[in-house]
This record gives structure tokens, C-alpha cells and sequence, in this order.
């Protein structure tokens, strides 16, 4: 298979033109939501959906997040905690909580987020990776700039730009806390990045990535001609972004607890081939190389508030 947006082999950054398009929709179907919102993320990279979820959804995904925190069980190597640190207040990310836990696994299929990723990639989707990710008060790294699709792409072998993020708020975010930074406009371009990529990049990427971020001079470029947006949503409110959009966010050292449920959708004709950066393929928990089938997105009822209907 051809390699379209070769990283990590040369001396210096190159920047590739994108090959793919961001947005392909399905004939025949009107878009999910506003289409003001599907054109903002044609344009820039990313959107937010404020108020999607109900807070008594919220409640109940955020519950069994903290729980994720401390549960038994889980596959090896899928609870990561922050460079450093131990314990349950430590933990920076959960991966595949859609594999297990039967709450997470439902709103991964919810029609809100795969009905959506199935009209923007035109088609049959399937979940490559998922993640609670945590940034505690006071102790929360931050996650440097990158390209999601830097990675997925050299170590996982996802052949081209045909995946689409969603973060759902499971708490406020608030703009001193080290929420998500976004350039917007970038996911035009690739930045093929430098440096030779480690046998098992992963143990050492989920806590602190260093292989496979941009340089300084690419990022102020992008920076000059989109700016950067931080936004800051509510609890229930969804953050879409392309594979490709460059993201980071700072450190939090403030009181307030960031948690949020990712989940990343990709095209159901552009499963993972030999990751093109000729390493091992990732673990299964991390990149998703086996799915069963494309996701039947499912319109879930209302939750009913405590004490009945």
C-alpha cells in the first residue's frame, strides 16, 4: 500500500498537502446537526455541540468514569497514569472503556456520535480507539501538540485522513483548567515529523509524547495563519475534530477536574494496514485492528430522574 503522508523518515519537517477530503456526507441525507456546525468543521478542524447530552446522562457516565479509575479487571496496560505519579487521582487515561463497560459501549453507538461520524465519513464506521481521559485538579498533565493522525497513521498503519474525534464533556470545562487547543485550519496540511520511533512507542506516548509532535517552526506557522482556539464547554456539550486538526492542552493546576469520554470513529473502508513507520502494530486496547462489524447507531430513550417516571 502506497504510503500518502510519510512521517519520521527524514532529517527535517516536510509539510504534505492533504489527500483526503474532511467532510464526504451521505447522498441523499441532510446533515445531523446545524449545518452552520458541519460547515465550521469543514472549514477549521473541529466544532463544539453544546447541550448534547442531558445531565442525567452526564451523571451517569461520569459515575462509572471515576469508577473506571479504580476498578479490577481491566485489560493489562489500558489504565495509564500520569509520568510519575500512582494512585487512583493519578490516572491520566482509560482505554477502550467501550470494550469494558456496558454504559460506555452504548454511548459509543448512540446516535448523537455515530450517526454523525457516519454522515461526516460517508458511510460505515467503526470505533478505533476510546478513552476516558482525566486531567485531576491541581496534578493533570498537559498533552503536547500533535496530529492524532501523525500517529495513528506511523505506528497504527491507518491509511488515510478518514477518522473523526469526539470528546464528550463528562465535567465543565473552564478555560484556566488545561482544556483542548485547537489551530484551527490545520488539518490542511500534514507535518511529517522527525525521529526514529521506539520498539513499544506506547508504553512511553500515553503517559508523555515526545515522538511524533511537530516542530516549533510548523506550529508557529500554523499558529500565524489560524490562531489558536481554546474552547471551554459545558458538561454534556461534544468537541468533533478531524484526525488531523494539530491539538494540546496544558497542564491543569486549578481545583477543577476535567474528565471527558473520547472516542474516535473511522471509516469503516479504512481499516489499519502495517503501521507505515514499520514498527510493531500497537496493542488492540490503543488501535483497533480486529472490529467486529460497523456500528448500528441506536437513538437511546431519555433517562428518567431518580425516583421513577
Amino acid at each position: 500500500m502506497k504510503d500518502l503522508y510519510p512521517s519520521r523518515r527524514r532529517p527535517a519537517p516536510e509539510w504534505l498537502e492533504r489527500r483526503d477530503p474532511v467532510l464526504r456526507g451521505l447522498p441523499g441525507a441532510s446533515p445531523p446537526i446545524d449545518p452552520a456546525l458541519i460547515e465550521g468543521y469543514a472549514r477549521d478542524g473541529f466544532a463544539v455541540l453544546e447541550g448534547v447530552f442531558s445531565p442525567l446522562e452526564i451523571r451517569d457516565w461520569l459515575n462509572a468514569a471515576k469508577a473506571l479509575r479504580t476498578q479490577s479487571g481491566l485489560i493489562p496496560e489500558s489504565r495509564v497514569s500520569e509520568p510519575g505519579a500512582e494512585g487512583a487521582e493519578a490516572v491520566r487515561s482509560v482505554f477502550a472503556p467501550h470494550q469494558q463497560s456496558k454504559i460506555f459501549a452504548r454511548l459509543a453507538a448512540d446516535a448523537r456520535l455515530a450517526g454523525l461520524a457516519r454522515y461526516i465519513l460517508g458511510g460505515d464506521v467503526y470505533i478505533h480507539q476510546s478513552r476516558i481521559n482525566y486531567k485531576p485538579a491541581f496534578r493533570g498533565r498537559d498533552f503536547y501538540w500533535h496530529s492524532d493522525f501523525e500517529t495513528w497513521h506511523t505506528e497504527d498503519g491507518m491509511p488515510r485522513m478518514r477518522a473523526v474525534s469526539m470528546s464528550v464533556m463528562l465535567t465543565d470545562n473552564h478555560p484556566q483548567s488545561g482544556p483542548t487547543m485547537f489551530i484551527p485550519g490545520s488539518h490542511e496540511t500534514f507535518v511529517a515529523c522527525v525521529g526514529k520511533t521506539p520498539d513499544d512507542h506506547y508504553r512511553q506516548s500515553l503517559r508523555k509524547q515526545e515522538t511524533g509532535t511537530p516542530d516549533t517552526d510548523s506550529l508557529t506557522r500554523l499558529v500565524q495563519k489560524g490562531g489558536i482556539a481554546a474552547p471551554a464547554p459545558k458538561a454534556g456539550s461534544v468537541v468533533i475534530f478531524d484526525c488531523n486538526t494539530m491539538h494540546g492542552s496544558s497542564s491543569n493546576i486549578t481545583p477543577f477536574e476535567r474528565i471527558n469520554a473520547f472516542f474516535v470513529f473511522n471509516a469503516w473502508d479504512n481499516q489499519l494496514a502495517d503501521p507505515f513507520g514499520g514498527t510493531r502494530p500497537r496493542p488492540e486496547f490503543v488501535a483497533r485492528r480486529n472490529p467486529e462489524g460497523p456500528i448500528r447507531p441506536v437513538r437511546l430513550p431519555p433517562p428518567f430522574p431518580p425516583g421513577g417516571r
